[in-house]
């Protein structure tokens, strides 16, 4: 049976990759594109037979699964709205996600299944695995320190995949979330690095599809766990992924690690 997909963020980079994604398989279709009320993509072929509009529950009428890599304020109003679609399955990848957002998906995985990551990409997901490894074999002698960087149109500091990165790293230290361990931002005079603690840097410029390292240091010897994305069409295509495994699933909160069975 072939999986009905309707999208959010059509006429984005993100967007368009996730309609590439979609043409090449023959398990799923393209029923439905959405976009912010006033683009000027409203109205314009996402693909043949699919116009894009800005309605998300009209978007949605025909769809099996929601794939979502807009905005936060899009997204927390796109999870509403399916309710009383025939939606039940959604892939979010929104970055960026303040409280009241992630409330309202939290919400919505009471009805359908949801799959949220910071980053779709099976190499990624493979990293965040040896992170959590490497954090929990290294002692908190050695400083955790993640950098990334994007192109210059991300919005959103420090990226999803780093928190994700973030995250596995306190996990594999035993705190309860990253919170307990996060440096603040460095500006000025600091002062000496605490120990324990974990670090982020951020880099924005020209068209950096996604890097990112995981630094572990100690005083005589340095570990370096790097990912580097080379073509925005792999996150597209695990987003794919994710939605062919999560329209069988219970409604619940899921993240890729449940996807990929890591």
């Amino acid at each position: 049976m072939t999986l009905r997909i309707a999208i959010a963020g059509a006429a984005g980079r993100m967007g368009a990759a996730l309609i590439v994604s979609i043409s090449q398989r023959p398990d799923v279709i393209l029923v439905g594109a959405n976009e912010r009320p006033g683009s000027d993509a409203i109205g314009t072929l996402a693909a043949p037979g699919v116009e894009i509009i800005a309605d998300a529950a009209k978007a949605a009428r025909n769809a099996d699964v929601w794939i979502d890599f807009s905005t936060p304020d899009a997204t927390r109003a796109a999870v509403a709205a399916l309710d009383g679609t025939p939606v039940r399955a959604a892939i979010i990848g929104t970055t960026g996600m303040k409280a009241d957002a992630q409330a309202a998906v939290v919400e919505a995985s009471k009805r359908i299944a949801i799959v949220q990551s910071g980053n779709f990409s099976l190499g990624v997901n493979v990293l965040a695995g040896l992170v959590k490894q490497a954090a929990a074999r290294l002692g908190p002698d050695w400083d955790i320190e993640i950098v990334e960087a994007h192109h210059r149109r991300k919005v959103d500091a420090p990226s999803g995949t780093a928190l994700m990165l973030g995250d596995a790293a306190a996990q594999g230290r035993g705190a309860r979330s990253l919170a307990d361990l996060r440096l603040p931002v460095r500006e000025g005079i600091t002062g000496s690095r605490p120990e324990g603690g974990i670090g982020f840097a951020v880099v924005r410029a020209g068209g950096i599809v996604g890097e990112h390292e995981v630094i572990f240091g100690a005083e005589t010897e340095t570990l370096r766990l790097t990912h580097q994305a080379a073509d925005r069409t792999l996150f597209a295509r695990g987003a794919v992924h994710a939605a062919v495994w999560a329209a069988s699933e219970k409604p619940g909160l899921y993240s890729m690690q449940d996807v990929l069975g890591l």
